[in-house]
């Protein structure tokens, strides 16, 4: 995926990516990722849990603002199975700028 993200940024579209093997991550060096710590298949969380999915898809477009050298990675501090997701907050405008 790294790979395609750099041609797709090559034209002056950003990308981020959702790794799940930090170690691919660091070798392909795609221009920006946001790191969970989750089984394969899983890069967006559990099957049936919307606000777990939502929180990395929000975490990332918040990531595609923030990072600014290519090749940063973010971890992301979210954990399998043991987290609910009653109080997270999403980005606002004003994170998003």
């Amino acid at each position: 995926m790294g790979l395609i993200q750099r041609e797709i940024e090559r034209v002056g579209i950003a990308t981020i990516g959702i790794s799940i093997v930090r170690e691919f991550s660091e070798k392909v060096q795609p221009s920006r990722t946001v790191f969970v710590r989750w089984p394969f298949g899983h890069p967006l969380g559990e099957a049936g849990k919307p606000e777990q999915q939502r929180a990395v898809v929000f975490e990332a477009l918040r990531a595609l603002y923030q990072i600014k050298e290519p090749g940063t990675i973010i971890d992301l501090p979210f954990r399998w199975r043991r987290e609910t997701y009653a109080d997270y907050q999403p980005p606002t405008a004003a994170d998003l700028q």
